[in-house]
């Protein structure tokens, strides 16, 4: 019997598909990408890394960190959105900047709610108001009248639409003061911008600062979240001053928008057992961390509302950004 080339080859071409269409369902069969729109070093960078070892040790490959700051996050959010294929090759660390930037940014080139899919909202964090050790003011009440004697006192933020900006506009709206803006590129910069003198107080991410508060090289007048943090117990909450006085930022993995609902289950898997390791939430709690733990639809129940508080935030701040 003779056979034909075209029949030959429709004939491997049966053989082969399933062969070929196993391989493309094969995910992760490369390293993966976690792009973290905030410096090396901040506190999104620090809580990513962490997270995404974890989470690359239980899909089996390699999660590589690529920061792409700027902006507030916006650089690594818009990349994210409109270059990012849905192939579980190119992940993203979400922050609270995805529910505020698109009140404070006159325009954005994403959209929070369409162009991402949550997986899992993971951390949450408090910043904190530092001034150098040695500094005159002693709290929150001391750091108001030193405001209210000097308009131009200047404070350290990680850049213009920054928690750490948002953070202290609210603040200086809530207490009807005004201070200095001196923007750095993150926390890390804000942390040694106090401790040299170059400002005289700021309120970055209490992850970043805290080694230094330990040290006795900075100290914490107030920390920004409604209750006090367990990490200092003895530190104040700024609620104790300003009732109602309320800034915690969440952390979480994101992919682009028509992530295959099976990465997303599997990453999500990886993740929350990462999560209920005790091992694990002993490192990630003990620089300030907080663990939240939720997974892909109750973080993307979430998200609405917390535009809202967004928006709210802002309004309040007074901040806006053209």
């Amino acid at each position: 019997m003779t056979i034909s080339r075209r029949s030959l080859a429709a004939a491997l071409g049966t053989l082969a598909a399933p062969r070929l269409a196993a391989a493309q369902e094969a995910w992760p069969a490369r390293p993966v990408r976690l792009i973290v729109p905030f410096i090396p070093g901040s506190a999104p960078d620090i809580n990513a890394r962490q997270l995404a070892e974890a989470i690359g040790r239980g899909i089996g490959q390699t999660i590589v960190i690529e920061n792409r700051p700027g902006a507030a996050g916006n650089i690594g959010f818009t990349y994210v959105a409109k270059q990012a294929p849905p192939d579980g090759y190119t992940l993203m660390w979400g922050t609270g900047s995805l529910a505020v930037n698109p009140a404070l940014y006159a325009r954005i080139e994403y959209d929070t709610l369409r162009d991402f899919t949550p997986i899992t909202l993971a951390f949450g964090m408090s910043n904190v108001v530092i001034v150098k050790a040695d500094s005159p003011i002693r709290d929150v009440a001391g750091l108001i009248a030193k405001l209210k004697e000097d308009p131009k006192t200047p404070f350290a933020s990680g850049g213009f639409g920054s928690a750490a900006h948002l953070t202290v506009a609210l603040f200086l709206s809530r207490t009807a003061t005004e201070a200095e803006h001196i923007p750095f590129r993150g926390a890390p910069d804000i942390v040694n911008a106090v401790r040299g003198g170059t400002v005289v107080f700021g309120m970055p991410q209490l992850q970043v600062a805290l080694p230094l508060i330990r040290a006795g090289q900075l100290r914490a007048l107030a920390v920004t979240s409604k209750d006090r943090a367990p990490q200092l117990p003895d530190v104040p909450a700024l609620s104790e001053t300003i009732p109602g006085f309320d800034y915690f930022s969440w952390m979480g993995l994101l992919g682009p928008a028509g992530l295959p609902d099976a990465i997303v289950q599997r990453l999500n898997a990886a993740a929350q057992a990462a999560i209920a390791d005790p091992g694990f939430r002993q490192r990630v709690t003990a620089d300030g961390t907080t663990i939240i733990g939720l997974g892909p639809q109750q973080f993307r129940d979430f998200l609405p509302g917390d535009l809202q508080r967004g928006r709210d935030i802002v309004r309040v701040s007074g901040a806006r950004i053209e």
